[in-house]
């Protein structure tokens, strides 16, 4: 089959973001320069190193599911079932309308339903196993999501989980492509993370790399020189991605191709062989087929480590020369979603090819000695007809993605 006939596109998003919930309103946010990222309500900081992360607002989950489906979910997961139903609708798609075995689930995630998980084993150690809900045997779980979106859509094809933090997002993306390669209908995939809750911060605070800064504006910065490690956040966003015949054959908008897809590891420390990252960048976009000139922007991972930012701006300067490409890094409006950053991130990239804007690194002063072409301040209107976005996971994942007009 030619690449004509299974080139795969998004034809749906759903987006749960901290500075906007649902994909209108994310997208204004976004464009304005709008910031999510706060002291946490979601428990008491206050004896914690880090205060500071991107929060989903407005979200009342019964507003939106049965009450069945509460008792048995994680916040995590109830964000994920409502933002897989916005990206059916915006994809104009009905499930029950169509083939159960054509239409798959795949998704990442980097920790599971932690929050689900910190409840229950409170009431194991405070009351006894048997106040232990039964949920908890598949509520916490990293494939929760896959399952769960499954069962509510009727979904019975090829389905499946990405264990990893902020490349498995694209990581998921890619596999789902791969199965719209092998003639599955319809794949939901892409990410909504979230462990807002003191285990999730416990083990987040491990890394090392949290900011501990308790100025909003001034906590989460990447190639700036007052880098001083991330925001967390929680969110993401679901897509529907479908074969580019398909999408023509039910007449329905298209937001763009996943064109093209690498994933590369960095070598053990001490090995003396360079990061995976430029491998990763060069790789995606000779699977889409276009040369680095016809990159429009790239959205970085934005690690906001200093000498993590500075392999990303190396990459960058040795695959498209220094100040060669527009770069962004719009998560430091939202924080670092984990395994969701990157599928909205794609979904932004997306977004930025239909409107011709590219959104802004808010609060970001650029270190000059970065010799990048940061978008700050204001967003860029310009046209953009193919994006890249770049991720990496904690201990050396990188992946990259390439966007274009269908």
């Amino acid at each position: 089959m030619s690449r004509a006939a299974t080139r795969t596109v998004v034809t749906g998003l759903g987006i749960a973001a901290p500075n906007g919930l649902g994909t209108t309103d994310y997208w204004a946010a976004t464009r304005s320069g709008k910031s999510g990222i706060g002291r946490i309500t979601r428990f008491d900081p206050t004896g914690y190193p880090a205060k500071l992360a991107g929060q989903v607002p407005g979200f009342s989950a019964a507003d939106h599911l049965p009450s069945r489906l509460l008792a048995q979910t994680d916040h995590m997961t109830r964000l994920a079932l409502v933002a897989t139903d916005w990206a059916l609708a915006d994809a104009g798609v009905t499930p029950a309308e169509l083939p159960a075995y054509d239409m798959g689930v795949v998704t990442a995630s980097s920790s599971g339903g932690f929050e689900f998980g910190q409840g229950e084993l409170q009431k194991l150690w405070s009351q006894g196993s048997q106040y232990v809900s039964a949920y908890q045997s598949f509520a916490w779980f990293y494939a929760v999501n896959s399952g769960q979106i499954s069962i509510r859509n009727g979904m019975k094809g090829p389905s499946g989980v990405l264990v990893s933090d902020q490349a498995g997002g694209l990581d998921a993306l890619a596999h789902a492509r791969r199965q719209i390669r092998k003639g599955t209908q319809l794949i939901v995939s892409g990410s909504i993370d979230a462990s807002i809750c003191p285990w999730g911060w416990v083990a987040q605070l491990a890394s090392g790399r949290l900011s501990e800064g308790e100025e909003p504006d001034r906590a989460y910065l990447p190639f700036d020189a007052a880098a001083a490690g991330h925001v967390p956040g929680e969110g993401g966003a679901i897509l529907i991605l479908e074969s580019a015949e398909a999408a023509a054959r039910r007449g329905v908008r298209v937001y763009g191709e996943i064109a093209g897809y690498a994933a590369t590891f960095d070598p053990a420390p001490g090995s003396g062989r360079p990061p995976g990252l430029r491998k990763a960048i060069e790789l995606a976009l000779a699977d889409a087929g276009v040369d680095a000139g016809d990159v429009d922007v790239v959205f970085a991972d934005g690690a906001a480590v200093p000498e993590l930012d500075r392999i990303e701006a190396d990459a960058l300067n040795e695959v498209f020369g220094p100040h060669g490409v527009m770069v962004t890094a719009p998560k430091t409006m939202t924080g670092r979603l984990y395994s969701g950053a990157a599928p909205l991130d794609v979904a932004t990239a997306l977004l930025a090819l239909r409107d011709g804007v590219v959104p802004a690194t808010t609060h970001v002063h650029p270190d000059a000695s970065y010799d990048l072409d940061l978008v700050t301040g204001e967003a860029r209107v310009t046209e953009v007809r193919t994006a890249l976005v770049l991720a990496r996971g904690h201990a050396g994942f990188n992946a990259a993605a390439v966007v274009t007009t269908a």
